[in-house]
């Protein structure tokens, strides 16, 4: 009897172990679920802004190669109109020709009084063809002119076009700044004296080699992925987009005022690097936003404080 109490003891005492098993079971089986809806939930939201900016790139595309043929169409126009132009002068030339080979033969073979007569009458007529000329001519170059404008203001329009679609561009600190705000990329301003020494600015290396202030332009060097470029002649203003392959978009480097042997501007970059975006990370790229103030040349800035 003693031997039977004992054993119902021991079961009793056993008997609470499954129960405590399954709830660990349960506690991990719900862990892993909510970690499958999560990743489908980022995988989704990655998806559909991948289709957005699939869509929005389409769109430029299809923009600028509009504007691309009326760009052509209008060429066309202009060859058009010189080739008329050159046939016009050919028919007046040979016109001409003619005429001076009539009177030749006039004055060889006619009388005074009949010779001065259809002198007469012929320098009428070439007076009148040369008239016509001049007027084909005078309504032929208002044409070419009117042509050439339009063309200059669609290629300045396609050239909007192109820098809107590419992103905005600040002519001061305080649109910089503004720009900034907006979260969708770091910018980096920069202060560049003319040196043979690089100055670390972002994720790029610059050296100024010329500044010219009487056309607005300058000589920049570059050190990107170990690689050396180089720039001449860049006009203020201008940006200067760098593709990178561990970047998901282009860098852009824009000065936006030169002086003597000195630049101010900026760099642009994307937030986010393409191996981030690949591997599905929400954390901000590790670079350092635009100061409210921009530091001087010979200055080692400290390490920002990453926005809010």
């Amino acid at each position: 009897m003693e031997e039977y109490l004992d054993m119902n003891e021991n079961e009793h005492k056993k008997s609470p172990a499954p129960s405590g098993t399954n709830r660990w079971l349960a506690a991990a089986l719900v862990a892993v679920i909510v970690a499958a809806g999560l990743a489908f939930g980022y995988g989704f939201r990655q998806q559909i802004l991948v289709g957005h900016l699939t869509a929005q790139q389409s769109m430029a595309n299809a923009t600028i190669k509009e504007m691309q043929g009326q760009v052509d169409t209008l060429t066309a126009k202009l060859n058009e109109v010189s080739a008329a132009q050159q046939a016009q002068q050919a028919a007046a030339a040979a016109a001409a020709a003619q005429a001076k080979t009539a009177s030749a033969h006039t004055n060889a073979t006619g009388a005074k009084a009949t010779a001065g007569k259809r002198t007469s009458a012929e320098s009428k007529r070439l007076k009148e063809l040369q008239a016509r000329i001049d007027d084909q001519q005078k309504q032929l170059k208002d044409t070419q002119d009117q042509v050439a404008k339009n063309r200059a203001d669609l290629e300045g329009n396609l050239n909007s076009t192109r820098d809107d679609l590419n992103g905005s561009i600040a002519k001061t600190h305080e649109e910089l700044v503004a720009l900034a705000k907006r979260g969708e990329r770091s910018y980096f301003e920069f202060d560049l004296a003319k040196s043979k020494q690089f100055q670390r600015v972002g994720p790029l290396t610059l050296a100024l080699r010329k500044a010219d202030t009487k056309h607005k332009s300058y000589n920049l060097e570059m050190v990107v992925d170990d690689n050396k470029l180089s720039k001449k002649n860049v006009n203020l203003f201008e940006p200067i987009w760098i593709h990178s392959e561990n970047d998901s978009q282009p860098v852009q480097v824009v000065v936006n005022r030169v002086e003597k042997d000195t630049v101010h501007g900026y760099v642009s970059a994307p937030k986010y690097k393409a191996s981030e975006l690949a591997a599905g990370s929400t954390g901000a790229a590790n670079l350092t936003p635009v100061a409210e103030h921009p530091q001087s040349p010979d200055q080692n800035p400290p390490s920002p404080k990453q926005p809010e």
